[in-house]
């Protein structure tokens, strides 16, 4: 039953990581296309916040790609070690998707021609900051329960043997009379 929240983080994983991915691309777009000074273009547009709105999305789908790959290797192992870089990988990458988040809401708030592009831009960045939210807690979910995975209580690791203190590792040495 352990595996009841790898089976549902794994399908989010793959879901974020091709959001995070098209992120990237759209964000790369836009802001080619604002650097180059083609704001008035009909396909894209932009008000005050599209530059900070810009950085920040490429910053997160980037972060978000190489997070996923640490999150992709805690799906395999599935362990309390592999749990600690999945979810402090992820947890930055939501932190900054957020930062995004808040951006998108502002421009979306100010209002003004965006392309299509920027608004699609924009709606990958609201969704984006709520699955991965609810990625993240599916990943420490075993914080609460060893039936959803691993928690950081966790201490079986490896080899299955009983722990047993290894004693002093030094050079031989005589024995002590107790």
């Amino acid at each position: 039953m352990a595996t009841m929240g790898r089976n549902i983080a794994a399908p989010l994983l793959f879901l974020n990581l091709i959001l995070y991915i098209l992120v990237v691309g759209f964000g790369s777009w836009c802001l080619n296309r604002f650097i180059n000074g083609q704001t008035n273009n009909p396909g894209f547009g932009g008000n005050g916040a599209t530059m900070f709105f810009l950085v920040f999305s490429i910053l997160a789908g980037v972060v978000g790609v190489v997070s996923k790959f640490s999150g992709g290797n805690h799906i395999r192992a599935w362990r309390n070690d592999s749990l600690a870089a999945a979810g402090s990988s992820s947890l930055v990458a939501w932190a900054i998707t957020a930062l995004a988040f808040g951006l998108a809401c502002k421009e979306i708030n100010i209002g003004g021609h965006r392309g299509w592009r920027l608004r699609v831009l924009e709606g990958l960045i609201i969704i984006l900051a709520f699955t991965q939210l609810l990625y993240l807690f599916l990943i420490h979910a075993g914080v609460f329960s060893s039936r959803y995975g691993p928690g950081y209580r966790d201490t079986d690791y490896g080899s299955g043997a009983p722990a047993v203190d290894p004693g002093h590792k030094g050079g031989v040495s005589a024995p002590t009379r107790v």
